[in-house]
């Protein structure tokens, strides 16, 4: 579906998950409510995805586009952002950068203990005590208005731990326990139960699922915004950076075979050998950092620290607002992610 000519543009996001990361997605979301001329019209959100989608409908509802962004301030000071600009600020002026509060945390013997009794043991050893501190969170949402018709359609990714597929949870469907199975890590949560089925993280089958957002009534934009780094020119070789590249790979691995599903379709239409119509010719857009992501780790997704969240948001606003200013005239035209080289 083609911009309709009327000044207003209008695109569906797919919002990746990856912890704390997602702190970049909430600036970027900060930045595109901004854009008055920008409708949002679906997302397919995992994990922290799923959760900055459903703050962004549920404040949306409430209040507008600054409602919207009222409610993913809030979500993120719970999780342990600064919201107060002099404070973020003056962290942001004096702390230290973010590539060094990672290696601080990467090898501080507090994470090494953690991410050790990670590895070693189930989360089902500790019994029912051990509750997923998301979840104070999430069960505070208006179900009302994330589930309901108005605001943009939205869509949450979990994997179903018995058969292996993506699960995407719409409507009625999202609640409580769908969030919180999208964003349950199997080494540290035991599994989300949702009638009789069990749920891991969705970033291993959907990160996010792109499928849903190819509806015909949809528009043809497409933008992802990616906090996993596709590429990294260093080859890992300690144990942390091993672990760290392994846990990139496996959450980009469904986002990237979806992209070339897209790429094959392009090349169909493009070479006419698939009916006009037949297939929706999607336009894809990327907003990401690699080059921050790349300085990060699995620590600075697990463990929320306020000086990295500052720098993540901030770095969110700043790719969206370069994407607005380069590739404004593109929406509704053409994608920005050149498919053919990626897949070459």
């Amino acid at each position: 579906m083609k911009d309709a000519g009327t000044g207003t543009k209008r695109i569906n996001l797919a919002l990746q998950g990856g912890g704390a990361h997602g702190a970049f997605t909430w600036g970027v979301l900060d930045r595109l409510l901004e854009e008055e001329r920008l409708e949002i019209a679906a997302i397919s959100g995992t994990s922290a995805g799923a959760l900055n989608a459903a703050a962004l409908k549920a404040g949306m509802i409430h209040g507008g586009r600054e409602g919207a962004k009222a409610e993913l301030d809030w979500l993120w000071s719970q999780v342990g952002a600064v919201n107060d600009p002099a404070l973020s600020d003056w962290l942001a002026a004096l702390g230290p950068s973010a590539p060094a509060m990672a290696k601080a945390l990467e090898y501080s013997p507090g994470w090494q203990v953690a991410d050790g009794i990670m590895r070693m043991m189930s989360p089902y050893a500790y019994g029912p005590l051990v509750r997923n501190p998301l979840e104070r969170i999430v069960e505070r949402f208006d179900y009302d208005a994330v589930c309901g018709a108005g605001g943009p359609e939205l869509h949450v990714c979990a994997t179903n731990v018995r058969s292996g597929k993506v699960r995407v949870f719409t409507g009625a469907e999202i609640s409580t326990p769908a969030i919180l199975a999208s964003a349950c890590l199997p080494t540290l949560f035991q599994a989300v139960e949702i009638d009789g089925e069990a749920y891991w993280d969705g970033g291993y089958t959907g990160n996010p699922a792109l499928f849903p957002l190819y509806a015909p009534h949809l528009p043809d934009d497409l933008l992802v915004v990616n906090i996993n780094p596709l590429y990294r020119e260093a080859l890992p070789r300690d144990p942390q950076a091993i672990q760290n590249r392994i846990n990139e790979i496996s959450f980009n691995s469904s986002l990237l075979r979806d992209l070339r599903a897209i790429n094959f379709v392009k090349r169909l239409i493009a070479g006419g050998r698939m009916p006009e119509g037949a297939m929706k010719d999607v336009l894809v857009h990327m907003i990401a950092d690699d080059g921050l992501m790349n300085r990060l780790s699995v620590a600075t997704k697990i463990v929320p620290n306020p000086v990295v969240l500052a720098r993540l948001k901030a770095a969110g606003r700043a790719g969206a607002a370069a994407f607005l200013e380069t590739h404004w005239d593109d929406i509704g035209a053409r994608g920005t992610v050149d498919l053919q080289a990626m897949f070459g």
